[in-house]
């Protein structure tokens, strides 16, 4: 993934030996995560700025996951685990989560190589360019997937008027449609806020605020 950014919005990939799993990295400096951007309204500008020089389309034959064939085996895993641990929060969430992913799945278009995991811890602060991201868990689907970790950023300030008022700045400097934003928002929390032993409650608390906005 790196290799594909090429340094454009992400740190430099100088080196790497993929026999060790080693990477030589450019260094971030002053490093400062974008966390310490205290104006969530500046912080989430800035961040879509960053989004837009690091999406760009998968090359032929791509070794990255694919999230038309992905989203839904996670809803499927929600439900388990969600039976499984007796059944934490109201089933309507979880349908939602379920019919958001069906549809986004198959109305996809556009696809680019998505950071997956693009929220403040990491996107430094840097003298190359003025901010760098990290760090990223490469799938290929469509851009409006790929705010759904910026949308329950700085998880300490989860609330309906902050994740609203991203939503809205979002669409507007990244001329995304807010409804697919949400829905991917609500699946992604869910995926990554429910797991076999444990939930996330703030994670599935950002997928309630989302299904009801």
């Amino acid at each position: 993934m790196l290799a594909l950014w090429g340094g454009r919005g992400a740190v430099l990939l100088v080196s790497a030996d993929p026999e060790r799993g080693a990477l030589l990295l450019e260094r971030a400096l002053p490093g400062d995560p974008l966390w310490e951007v205290v104006d969530d309204e500046e912080a989430t500008v800035i961040a879509a700025s960053v989004l837009l020089r690091i999406w760009q389309e998968p090359p032929a034959n791509h070794p990255f996951r694919v999230v038309a064939d992905e989203a839904e085996a996670w809803m499927s895993r929600l439900r388990r685990d969600w039976e499984g641990l007796g059944r934490p929060f109201e089933e309507r969430l979880v349908e939602a989560g379920e019919e958001a992913a069906r549809h986004l799945s198959a109305t996809q278009s556009d696809l680019v190589v998505c950071h997956q995991d693009f929220q403040g811890s990491n996107v430094l602060r840097a003298e190359r360019e003025p901010w760098l991201a990290i760090d990223p868990k490469p799938i290929v689907g469509e851009r409006a997937f790929d705010v759904a970790s910026l949308l329950r950023d700085r998880r300490w300030d989860i609330r309906a008027d902050v994740i609203g008022r991203r939503l809205e700045l979002l669409a507007a400097e990244l001329g995304l449609d807010r409804e697919r934003m949400r829905g991917w928002g609500i699946v992604h929390a869910l995926y990554w806020g429910v797991e076999p032993a444990k939930i996330e409650e703030d994670m599935v608390e950002c997928a309630r605020i989302l299904a009801a906005l």
